[in-house]
């Protein structure tokens, strides 16, 4: 391995639902480690009617991350990753024509529905492989067409995130496929792009951009911009850009049959398979396939997580009470189990707003006491994500016919300790939480496999697995009676899934 020779750095931007990274990885000697450049929120911004992301404020947070980490060493390239679905339009000369819309907006929810219903749910799912969100790309794209047809008339190039931001670095136009597979308008697997499917749709096939495959290199950064910055010209690398194919990635084992959970503002829990799973039962249970790195297939639920919490939070202190996460987890603690329950994944749930009004409505129209304090909303959702994990395991097991004695649970989320060993409890697995930040990790990976410092995936979770911590959490033999009782009554009186 090089990194016996020479240290080599890459740069690894990491941008979630709810905030942003910019950290620093140097490999050497078998170690990586990883230096905190910046950190920012990522927070949208409703324009009228309309609820954006200030893309531009996040690329000039990506600027001052590339002067930061000059100073701090620099690097020998770059990239980036990010949530799924949302885009970018281009001119035809090249100019972004208006900032992306966020997927919790809600212009294609009646599209959804439209869509399904012309082509047949079991016929799109059949051809995508992929699960049905009213805010997927193919959804939001047809949302365009109907609403502002001039908008897309005139779009030259469609980019998905990540390569938005890595054209802005570049002048380079491509779309990866870990994240052109969030998008349903892939074939399974993301050979290609589903063109039959497009001219379906009327939507024009010069939007898409030629697929690559994580550990491309994209381009060098732009004379300008390394002239404006007074920083050197380095490599632009398509990572496995979507944030959660980064994320698994890093997952630190060498089992070739393992679950995953990558708990954020989202919690994707799945298992990492060689081919799509596309059969009625995975389409009941509305699992999808998505692209990994090396052309494996992330088959996952991608289920509501932290984002009930981070909610909750914000309203809380709009109303006046500040609590860090920590705080609230320790509200959470002193309230007795199972006395109220949600379906995380239920659509009242999806919007910013008053989360805690949410659940309590939510809990009185299904004949539920209702929570009143702050620290029984918490202890609800809680209880309610431990279980619907516990739920998708099984679901995911069905799917694959394959046991899953271990969960991996890898990302920011694990943060919550008592949520980590509240999984546990439920499922009654091994819960292995770590790294937290498994995504960077992942984007750094490719990076370094790309600059042929590491030799493939499993040497890099190797790595991994030894430069960065992880804490097991055991099931709680004690409390595990409760907890199947527990789940027995949350699958039929709030799943409705008597099977």
């Amino acid at each position: 391995m090089n990194g016996q020779e020479r240290t080599t750095r890459v740069l690894a931007f990491d941008f979630g639902a709810s905030s942003g990274r910019a950290i620093l990885g140097s490999l050497q000697n078998g170690k990586l480690t990883m230096q905190e450049v910046s950190r920012f929120e990522n927070d949208p911004v409703r324009v009228g009617d309309t609820l954006r992301w200030d893309v531009l404020r996040l690329y000039h947070h990506i600027q001052q991350a590339l002067v930061q980490a000059h100073k701090m060493g620099g690097y020998d390239s770059v990239g980036i990753d990010t949530w799924g679905v949302d885009f970018g339009l281009l001119s035809p000369w090249g100019e972004l024509m208006e900032n992306p819309v966020h997927y919790r907006d809600s212009r294609a929810d009646d599209v959804s529905r439209r869509v399904q219903r012309q082509l047949g749910a079991d016929v799109l799912y059949q051809r995508t492989g992929i699960q049905f969100m009213p805010f997927n790309t193919l959804f939001q794209l047809c949302a365009v067409r109907e609403q502002t047809p001039a908008l897309l008339d005139n779009a030259d190039k469609m980019l998905l995130m990540p390569d938005l931001f890595n054209y802005f670095l570049t002048g380079n136009m491509v779309t990866e496929r870990t994240i052109a597979s969030t998008s349903q308008l892939v074939t399974p697997g993301a050979r290609d792009w589903n063109h039959a499917l497009l001219e379906e749709l009327g939507i024009p096939a010069r939007l898409f951009a030629p697929l690559v495959s994580p550990g491309t290199r994209v381009g060098m950064l732009r004379d300008r911009l390394c002239q404006e910055l007074g920083i050197p010209a380095r490599p632009v690398v398509a990572v496995a850009s979507h944030d959660t194919a980064s994320a698994v990635a890093a997952v630190p084992t060498d089992e070739k049959n393992f679950a995953f959970l990558s708990s954020g503002t989202w919690s994707l829990l799945g298992a990492e398979l060689d081919e799509p799973v596309v059969t009625p039962t995975s389409q009941r249970y509305n699992l999808t396939n998505e692209v990994g790195y090396d052309d494996t297939v992330r088959f996952i639920n991608n289920l509501c997580g932290l984002w009930l919490i981070q909610e909750t939070r914000r309203q809380l202190r709009r109303e006046g009470r500040e609590y860090s996460y920590a705080q609230l987890e320790e509200l959470a603690m002193q309230e007795p189990p199972f006395a109220f329950l949600i379906d995380p994944d239920a659509p009242e749930f999806a919007p910013p707003g008053d989360m805690p009004a949410r659940i309590r409505a939510y809990c009185r129209q299904s004949g539920q006491p209702v929570p009143g304090s702050d620290a029984q909303v918490v202890r609800c959702i809680y209880d309610s994500l431990a279980l619907k994990y516990t739920a998708a395991l099984e679901r995911l097991s069905s799917c694959t016919g394959r046991a899953y004695a271990t969960l991996h649970m890898v990302g920011g989320g694990i943060q919550a300790q008592l949520l980590c060993q509240m999984t546990a409890d439920a499922s009654g697995r091994k819960v292995i939480a770590g790294p937290v930040e498994a995504t960077a990790a992942g984007n750094m990976a490719v990076q370094l496999i790309a600059q042929r410092a590491l030799c493939d995936l499993a040497q890099a979770r190797d790595v991994i697995a030894a430069s960065l911590e992880t804490k097991e959490y055991l099931p709680d033999q004690a409390a595990r009676a409760q907890w199947r009782a527990a789940y027995t009554h949350y699958r039929r009186h709030i799943l409705h899934d008597e099977t």
